[in-house]
């Protein structure tokens, strides 16, 4: 898989399609989810793209501290069905992390992440915080990586 990182102004209008469809795809269509994905957030954040023979088949988003949470953050973590227990998912994560040193020069990282991932995250150094909630029907906890 084939890494690109952009701001919101790099990103071509086929990327950016292709981006918020694969969210709807995963988040709204897979997850059973009706939210407002398109949140007005996008044009702050970095987004981390994995590519596989020109096809879109991960994603992640990233802020700097402030834009987000207090901490820099990522979101919007996912890889497309068909492509899943490829490392995918680990690959992208640690792109984001690493988009986040590099571009924000931020170590601490803040995430909401849907529990049943809490030992997927905790893998890449995040540890819980806080007690679960419910962020858009779906249990969530924060969790943090110093």
């Amino acid at each position: 898989m084939e890494i690109e990182v952009k701001n919101f102004g790099e990103l071509t209008t086929k990327q950016l399609y292709g981006i918020l469809q694969l969210r709807s795809e995963v988040f709204v269509v897979e997850q059973d989810c009706v939210y407002q994905d398109i949140d007005g957030k996008d044009e702050r954040a970095l987004h981390i793209m994995g590519w596989e023979d020109g096809n879109l088949v991960a994603y992640a988003r990233c802020f700097q501290a402030g834009d987000y949470f207090d901490e820099a953050s990522i979101g919007r973590v996912l890889v497309r069905e068909n492509y899943r227990k490829m490392g995918y998912g680990h690959a992208i994560t640690k792109a984001a992390i690493e988009a986040i040193k590099t571009n924000y020069k931020a170590d601490k990282i803040k995430i909401s992440a849907q529990v049943y991932l809490v030992i997927f995250y905790e893998s890449h150094g995040f540890k819980t915080y806080g007690d679960r909630y419910m962020e858009d029907g779906i249990p969530h906890i924060a969790m943090i990586r110093a």
